[in-house]
């Protein structure tokens, strides 16, 4: 006879305790069951001390937050659905009407769009700066200055800032700072300790650092997340309290797969990293290539700031960006992106694949900060984990594309 669907809702039946596997297990819940009334009200969703609601935390929720906590060299970490959901988080939750947000002029683009948006819209104040000169940030600076973006490097352009020479001068100010740290990963450097030499110790570091989990942590190209990492518990609690009005909530399988992946990062990013290398260096010869832009390349905008702040040997991710000479139109280089057979046409990067795509870079940029210094088409180049030769034949076979 069958089972009453009472029965099998309510079924007594408990797995005894002491499992244990290399991957922790995966909760799913909207709702969290109490054992009483007193329970219901006492617990506190503030804290990872108890369960309230799924959208609150789940134990899978709050170890993918440890991890990442410690992976930033941060205290705190909340998760939302998106790189961009933890961009847009953070500026909900430290910015009001009157005012104002600064912005690298080479930041990731949806960023701008958002401050240019609802931040407008909603009577917050943005201007752009240029990131590779401290000055002009400082110069910028107001009495309505709340916040500051910091990324490294570039978006698309790959420029290296003096990040630490950028958050000192807001932190002199008393301005709250935020690293996006997708590059980075929580390996290249600290975002919370930017320290150069002896010019700036201790406490230089950004107050917020954000990530695209997206990226390298989740490393399949089949996961969006995002993390907003702090070490001030009284910025967390804030920022945790808008998490929560907006209702950001993480799927336990995307958090599994995160987790999954998390492990191997280090591995990965060092095989992204060594393959972008060598293949930006080997374009470095091309006729084709007026510059490549790559951190770790000398003569790289701003290499002198990675080289300082991530050592000699320092880790660099798998993106570069190439700017192809003058001679070739827009059109003869989308015939290259186009010729590309192992490289796909695609945006984000971190993944398995290696990607590639032309950009404008001019409409990006803004006239009034700093003129972009190219006029040929910049391309560019997320390196996958395919075998490094087989990388370079495909770009050689494709610049014929070019005419």
């Amino acid at each position: 006879m069958p089972s009453r669907p009472t029965d099998l809702i309510h079924h007594p039946y408990t797995p005894p305790a002491g499992f244990s596997a290399p991957q922790p297990g995966v909760y799913k819940a909207s709702t969290v069951i109490f054992p009483n009334v007193a329970a219901l009200r006492a617990r506190d969703w503030k804290h990872k001390t108890g369960y309230t609601y799924g959208l609150h935390g789940t134990p899978t929720t709050f170890q993918l937050e440890e991890r990442i906590a410690t992976l930033e060299g941060a205290k705190q970490c909340l998760l939302v659905p998106s790189g961009l959901a933890a961009i847009a988080c953070v500026n909900f939750a430290l910015l009001a009407t009157g005012d104002e947000v600064l912005i690298p002029d080479n930041a990731y683009g949806p960023l701008k769009a958002l401050a240019e948006g609802e931040l407008r819209q909603w009577g917050i104040t943005h201007q752009r700066y240029d990131p590779m000169n401290p000055a002009d940030l400082e110069r910028r600076l107001g009495p309505r200055t709340k916040l500051v973006w910091l990324e490294a490097p570039g978006s698309v352009t790959m420029e290296f800032p003096p990040l630490a020479h950028l958050a000192h001068v807001c932190r002199q100010r008393g301005i709250t700072t935020v690293l996006d740290n997708t590059w980075g990963a929580g390996l290249a450097f600290n975002g919370f300790d930017l320290r150069h030499g002896e010019r700036f110790g201790a406490g230089s570091g950004a107050d917020i650092v954000v990530q695209a989990l997206t990226k390298y942590p989740s490393g399949g190209g089949d996961v969006l997340m995002g993390s907003i990492a702090t070490r001030d518990e009284a910025l967390h609690v804030r920022i945790k309290l808008t998490h929560m009005r907006i209702g950001f909530g993480i799927g336990a399988n995307d958090v599994e797969g995160v987790m999954r992946s998390l492990p191997s990062l280090p591995v990965r990013y060092r095989a992204h990293d060594a393959s972008a290398r060598s293949l930006a260096r080997w374009m470095q010869g091309r006729p084709e290539v007026a510059q490549v832009l790559h951190p770790a390349l000398e003569g790289s905008p701003g290499h002198e700031h990675w080289r300082s702040l991530c050592g000699d040997d320092g880790l660099a991710a798998g993106l570069f960006s190439v700017v192809f000479h003058d001679r070739y139109a827009s059109t003869q280089v989308d015939a290259f992106c186009d010729a590309l057979k192992l490289f796909k046409l695609g945006y984000s990067w971190g993944g398995p694949m290696s990607l590639v795509v032309p950009y404008d870079v001019p409409s990006m940029r803004s006239a009034e900060v700093a003129k972009w210094p190219h006029r040929g088409v910049l391309v560019r180049f997320s390196v996958g984990l395919e075998h490094p030769a087989d990388l370079q034949a495909d770009v050689e076979q494709a610049l014929a594309a070019l005419g």
